[in-house]
């Protein structure tokens, strides 16, 4: 099990004033690979977002969602790799806490850390975490893309 965290959302009253609106206790929870936990903070199903739209922002979404938004907490567990992988989004990551590495196709590997942040642009890359103890936390800011073409033809996304 990862440990939780905190999800604080603001709003207005009917007065036009910034309130809280809610403050959870999320938690990440095992994905079927096995090889780190999920856990959703937030998805908008348009781009931009309609503010005022009174959900909570959690809509049911895959690792992106089409015409949308997400952000997600991952925990790569120790010593595991995810498959390789592409969707057709802009990524922004985080590592919140431990290390990582980022493998490409072309089998470059770099190395990561805490307060680096990746720009995923939509290519086909794996995430691995080499220690052999400590949990790596990464926050994950997916938005949908266009889809990546090279040499004149669309790159496919790669769902494992």
């Amino acid at each position: 099990m990862t440990p939780s965290f905190r999800r604080i959302v603001t709003d207005h009253n009917e007065q036009g004033l910034s309130v809280i609106r809610a403050i959870d206790m999320l938690t990440p929870s095992l994905i079927d690979s096995g090889d780190a936990a999920f856990q959703l903070v937030w998805a908008t199903p348009t781009v931009p977002a309609d503010l005022n739209d009174g959900g909570d922002g959690m809509l049911p979404a895959g690792k992106t969602l089409h015409g949308g938004s997400v952000i997600r907490i991952v925990d790569m567990l120790p010593g595991r790799a995810s498959p390789l992988h592409r969707s057709w989004s802009i990524d922004y990551g985080i590592v919140l806490s431990g290390i990582l590495e980022l493998e490409l196709d072309d089998g470059s590997v770099t190395a990561l850390s805490t307060g680096d942040i990746v720009v995923q642009r939509a290519t086909n890359h794996l995430w691995r975490n080499p220690s052999p103890d400590q949990v790596c936390r990464i926050a994950f800011i997916l938005i949908e893309a266009k889809p990546v073409m090279a040499g004149g033809r669309i790159l496919p996304e790669i769902h494992p």
